[in-house]
């Protein structure tokens, strides 16, 4: 325990799945045991040559899976087999990421149409909603990984202001059939991923870039900024092929 045990990473990439990867190497090796303490934040920051707050994320990441537990004021520590959350990949978590990744890829042309128009047509009052959701998204990312479902929601808000600002009632109906879609069959799956993959300030940067182009009535940019996101958030989705959703 007292030993390097970790390499640090300097390729770019999302550092809080690759530490949680690492993470779970070492256990699955055994150079990490049920009952272990894991490394403080400080240590593991400095091991893998990241900040502590990615460090953070990573760890939020396998106490969410079960393989890790947090005793307050002591630490945390590598979880028994017995008391660990399935975290294998098994076929209904593949099925509801597809069922996820082939909902943002319907909504992509859709969702960017809409913030093309809501670009030329949206209000002083829809414009300062929408800044507003999207500052929630931020605030929500630097209160930490227990916001996740409040980053999750703010984001819905955040295009579902848009698609209002488009004043077109179809627009509007049809992201709300898929939005229902999401809440009653696949929310879980949404919130894991919206920790896993869509968190930091990387991601919310794609929001901002929309609603800098539907603030300054460029409609094309916003049709572009939001294409571009939803392709990415599918993306990611898809790629997050080690990482259990229910």
């Amino acid at each position: 325990m007292a030993g390097e045990m970790f390499e640090r990473i300097d390729r770019p990439r999302r550092l809080p799945d690759e530490i949680a990867r690492s993470i779970t190497t070492a256990i699955e090796t055994g150079q990490l045991k049920p009952g272990d303490r894991l490394p403080t934040e400080q240590a593991l920051s400095s091991q893998f040559g990241v900040a502590r707050t990615v460090v953070r994320e990573a760890v939020s990441l396998l106490k969410y899976d079960g393989v890790i537990q947090a005793r307050q004021g002591v630490g945390a520590f590598v979880a028994e087999v017995g008391a660990r959350n399935a975290f294998r990949i098994s076929p209904a978590c593949f099925e509801k990421r597809r069922q996820l990744t082939q909902l943002l890829e319907l909504r992509t042309g859709v969702q960017a149409d809409a913030s093309a128009l809501a670009a030329e047509a949206r209000s002083d009052i829809e414009l300062a909603r929408i800044r507003a959701c999207l500052e929630e998204m931020f605030e929500a990312v630097n209160d930490g990984a227990g916001a996740v479902e409040r980053r999750a929601d703010a984001e819905a808000d955040f295009y579902r202001a848009i698609t209002e600002a488009s004043a077109n009632a179809y627009y509007v109906e049809f992201i709300a059939m898929i939005e229902q879609k999401v809440q009653e069959n696949l929310r879980s799956v949404a919130i894991k991923n919206a920790m896993a993959a869509e968190w930091g300030h990387s991601i919310l940067d794609e929001h901002r870039q929309v609603y800098e182009a539907v603030a300054a009535q460029d409609a094309e940019g916003a049709r572009t900024a939001t294409r571009l996101h939803f392709e990415r958030a599918a993306r990611r989705l898809a790629d997050r092929a080690d990482i259990a959703d229910v």
